[in-house]
């Protein structure tokens, strides 16, 4: 290794570790101590992946403020330094930072709208695929219906809250106040996808969550209505499972569907 090559791998181990064994490669200045002028890049590399959190996370840093979100920003920073080349994937770990982490830990709603931000952005950078139709279901003769297996888009996920975050971030979303924190009697279960280019979000019913949690796994269509009629009228089961079959065709969560062999 040339020393140019080790001193470069010095310099960026102190930045990234706060290992100041490099201050030996580095000589005061007339007016600053080599400390200081240091310091002045290791606090910009910091505040350069706050700034990337920040726009990752912009609603988040308007629930928390400048002054708060700078100080978990530099704290995260401080925790988990960034392995990957391309900042778009700094941030990932926010959710499970923040509530692993105290203070941040003591306040659930800072994780769970990490996570509703961190998925609605995996949604929009999400892979682009067929999305299915409706008319591609006529192709189906009923009495091979129960077969039937669907393949969710790319963009959709589901995500689980324990608190009142959805409410708060469409509130922030549409410049108003937010309600206070609170934490859920049950979850709030989200449907997550990209609709053309735009993230949307959705709650579900403990039953249709259900039910598209056993879809994505790939239970054929006559299973899954089995299992509706556990939750419910065991009459309507079918027709609840239509009914809900047809809403994640019409806002395009499906990618494919085929007949189970």
């Amino acid at each position: 290794m040339s020393d140019f090559a080790r001193q470069q791998g010095e310099f960026q181990r102190g930045i990234l570790t706060a290992d100041d064994s490099v201050l030996a490669e580095i000589l005061d200045s007339p007016r600053e101590k080599r400390e200081t002028l240091f310091g002045v890049y290791r606090y910009a590399y910091g505040s350069r992946l706050v700034e990337v959190m920040r726009n990752d996370h912009e609603l988040l840093h308007l629930y928390l403020g400048d002054e708060m979100f700078d100080e978990m920003g530099h704290a995260y920073v401080k925790a988990r330094p960034s392995q990957h080349p391309n900042l778009r994937w700094f941030s990932q770990g926010l959710p499970e930072f923040l509530h692993a982490t105290a203070p941040y830990s003591e306040h659930p709603v800072l994780s769970d709208l990490a996570a509703l931000e961190k998925t609605l952005n995996d949604a929009f950078d999400a892979e682009e695929a067929n999305v299915l139709a409706l008319a591609d279901m006529a192709g189906f003769a009923p009495e091979v219906w129960n077969d039937l297996k669907f393949q969710p888009h790319p963009t959709a996920s589901r995500l689980d809250l324990s608190t009142n975050a959805a409410a708060i971030w469409l509130a922030l979303k549409n410049e108003e106040a937010p309600p206070d924190a609170a934490t859920l009697e049950a979850p709030s279960r989200l449907l997550i996808w990209r609709q053309d280019v735009t993230p949307m979000f959705r709650e579900l019913t403990a039953e249709e969550a259900m039910m598209w949690d056993e879809a994505a796994t790939g239970i054929p269509f006559g299973v899954l209505c089995s299992m509706l009629a556990t939750y419910d009228d065991p009459d309507s089961a079918a027709a609840r499972g239509a009914g809900y079959l047809h809403g994640w065709i019409t806002s395009g969560t499906l990618a494919g569907v085929s007949a189970d062999e």
